[in-house]
């Protein structure tokens, strides 16, 4: 039987599914605000999150995090604020010669990609993205099938560290950049947001002071 849990918080209610790959639906009236985080890398940059991340995400409505969490712990800190899941990146998994990569342990929020519809909008959620340039012999619907097995309207991804926003004829993709680890320097980065009302999405970077 798969695993299902409900949570709700305000008019948001969303479905958790197991699998390598979740779907959920969200219904929510007025604007929904997201929260966009990746590339903590806990505890290699520190013990735990800067709390400019926590004062950044008050009032969101749910906080995605494009992976290299590393430790579990992440999840839940970052769930004080406000529901969060997560998309496996590359350094979460068991690393034995590094102690600081201890692998996540099997969690039903974390897989290894999410679609979330949010009203008229669907949004992935994954780890590592090529933009459509960097592939060019890939047409956009089949890096969707390749990495979503569906059509998105938005792809939440993170890996390289470097905060960007890129828009092309079908797709939207932004990547947050890293909190902790600004193109691979250690420092206060930078944290995401997306804001939806309808099928209006607007997206932006927050540069952490």
């Amino acid at each position: 039987m798969p695993w299902e849990q409900f949570f709700n918080k305000g008019m948001c209610a969303v479905l958790f599914a197991c699998g390598c790959r979740n779907i959920l639906t969200t219904e929510r009236i007025g604007l929904m605000r997201i929260g966009l985080v990746s590339d903590t890398h806990v505890p290699e940059t520190g013990p735990e999150i800067p709390p400019q991340v926590y004062a950044a995400f008050e009032g969101v409505d749910m906080i995605f995090h494009a992976g290299d969490m590393h430790v579990n712990d992440v999840l839940d800190w970052l769930e004080t604020v406000a529901p969060t899941i997560g998309a496996r990146g590359n350094g979460d998994y068991p690393t034995p010669w590094n102690p600081n990569r201890p692998g996540l342990s099997e969690d039903p929020r974390v897989k290894d990609s999410h679609v979330v519809r949010v009203g008229h909008v669907s949004v992935g959620l994954i780890h590592g993205f090529p933009l459509p340039e960097e592939v060019p012999w890939r047409t956009i619907d089949e890096l969707f099938a390749m990495y979503f097995s569906q059509a998105v309207d938005v792809v939440v991804c993170g890996d390289t560290h470097v905060a960007r926003i890129d828009r092309y004829e079908n797709l939207l993709v932004v990547n947050p950049g890293s909190p902790t680890l600004p193109n691979q320097v250690s420092g206060l980065g930078t944290v995401g947001f997306l804001d939806i009302v309808g099928n209006q999405i607007t997206p932006s970077i927050l540069q952490l002071t």
